[in-house]
């Protein structure tokens, strides 16, 4: 393999951002754990609404490298790890036929998943490659506007867990509606991270996240609030007798939450991007610690 071969490579490995798959991720296994726990658990199922949401995420990073590029926002200031595009390293037609690729391959695992669940989960998935080129792309970009935190909940949290448990159940279950809540306000709380890395860098581009419209101390308070809040409703959960009091060993992933929140308030630039990781630790975990303490319960 040539060294300019090699660099490439290098440089898509850059551009998919695999630290940002787990999080990716945490919304499947929610879903997967708790058709597991209701007795119609398929592992192929399962499997295609884990590869389909991976590849909805790279999709969504790669169309967020180009267009964040093309509009001015990527600068050689920018603090978040490299963008490719920006630092040369491919062409914006080299990323927009990558992106294409990947939301290909999503849309075909797609087909095997809307002939299990119908055309809903076909709805489900046209919105989400809509929306994962929205963020960044088109006339309306939706992270322009202050509207990404509220789609970053609806498909990291509803769609993922909710739409997980519907293609194996055929049905949602009240406990899969309440349990879409803790990955979608952890997955939130990334992106607040994120905005609040690129707090300057957004305010100048004219790129309105909220932090940019409403300060980083709202940006910092809404991040406590989404930890808190996902952590805090699974106890309230099975209170009511909906999930296992075992599920609260989800918890257990706490500790990794403390340390993102902690450099949260405590760190502004570069240093966030550890932060960042941490929070999608933190939401991995959590859907992972929350099967395991299912698994003991049953």
């Amino acid at each position: 393999m040539s060294e300019q071969t090699f660099n490439q490579w290098q440089a898509w490995g850059l551009a998919i951002r695999p630290r940002t798959l787990p999080a990716a991720a945490a919304g499947v296994l929610m879903g997967g754990a708790l058709a597991w726990r209701d007795g119609f658990f398929r592992l192929d199922a399962t499997l295609a609404c884990l590869f389909a949401a991976l590849l909805l995420q790279i999709g969504s990073n790669l169309a967020n490298d180009v267009f964040d590029f093309e509009r001015g926002t990527d600068t050689p200031e920018r603090l978040g790890p490299t963008r490719v595009t920006q630092a040369g390293l491919l062409t914006s037609s080299q990323v927009k036929f990558g992106m294409a690729v990947v939301f290909v391959l999503s849309a075909l695992m797609g087909l095997y998943l809307i002939w299990l669940g119908g055309w809903v989960i076909l709805a489900i998935g046209i919105a989400a490659i809509i929306s994962a080129i929205a963020y960044t792309g088109g006339p309306f970009p939706l992270g322009y506007y202050g509207l990404g935190d509220v789609f970053v909940f609806i498909f990291f949290g509803l769609a993922s867990v909710a739409g997980t448990y519907y293609v194996q159940a055929g049905d949602v279950s009240s406990a899969a509606w309440w349990m879409t809540l803790p990955p979608g306000l952890i997955i939130t709380a990334i992106l607040v991270v994120n905005n609040l890395r690129d707090f300057e860098n957004d305010r100048k581009a004219g790129k309105h996240t909220l932090a940019v419209m409403f300060g980083e101390q709202f940006a910092k308070a809404e991040y406590l609030v989404c930890i808190l809040a996902a952590y805090l409703i699974l106890p309230v959960v099975a209170w009511l007798d909906i999930i296992p009091w075992l599920s609260l060993i989800a918890w257990a992933s706490l500790p990794i939450a403390f340390r993102a929140a902690r450099t949260v308030f405590t760190q502004k630039g570069r240093p966030l991007n550890a932060a960042l990781a941490g929070t999608g630790q933190a939401a991995f975990m959590f859907s992972l610690l929350f099967w395991v303490g299912l698994a003991l319960q049953r």
